[in-house]
């Protein structure tokens, strides 16, 4: 994956697989660090997943016995200086913690964040995304269960929905100090 918004998407997609209603992203940008985490409430994993989790041949999955996402994501991670920690139990949920080098020569681009966000909030209507992007003192909030409210009757898949988040997320990168 050339983007980390690809691999934040990979993640939520295993999130929502695993049962989570509720994913929180948090994105932060400070001085050389870059950190992306993703926590979610869905079943959690047991031990012998989390011993096999950055396995490529490995995959809890029935469709496919192969699973790059994690371990292609802690590779891009260690490449700039990083890594990656996942946390979790059975019932407790998961938290992914990514760190990146920000001015390592090949950190990969952030990518399109608003296009995962709104893919996510498409394919998973039931589910609550929740973005807290921070960098320096600029900070982007975004909640899914805060704009079903605004919306009222409007389905969050709608295509004014998705302009909206879209817009929103441009307009804040564009005003950034």
């Amino acid at each position: 994956m050339k983007e980390l918004s690809l691999h934040v998407l990979d993640i939520v997609e295993n999130s929502v697989r695993a049962g989570a209603r509720n994913v929180l992203i948090e994105i932060t940008e400070q001085q050389d660090r870059l950190v992306i985490l993703v926590r979610d409430d869905g079943c959690g994993m047991d031990e012998t997943t989390l011993a096999h989790l950055f396995d490529p041949f490995f995959s809890s999955r029935r469709e496919r016995r192969v699973g790059l996402g994690l371990s292609l994501f802690r590779e891009a991670a260690r490449r700039c200086g990083g890594d990656v920690v996942v946390c979790s139990s059975p019932g407790a949920g998961t938290t992914v913690k990514a760190t990146f080098r920000r001015s390592h020569i090949d950190l990969p681009p952030l990518g399109d964040l608003a296009g995962t966000l709104v893919t996510l909030m498409v394919l998973y209507p039931e589910a609550d995304f929740f973005l807290n992007y921070r960098a320096g003192d600029d900070e982007f909030l975004f909640s899914t269960a805060e704009m079903r409210a605004v919306l009222e009757d409007v389905p969050i898949s709608h295509p004014l929905a998705i302009d909206l988040v879209r817009e929103s997320f441009a307009s804040w990168l564009k005003g950034r100090k």
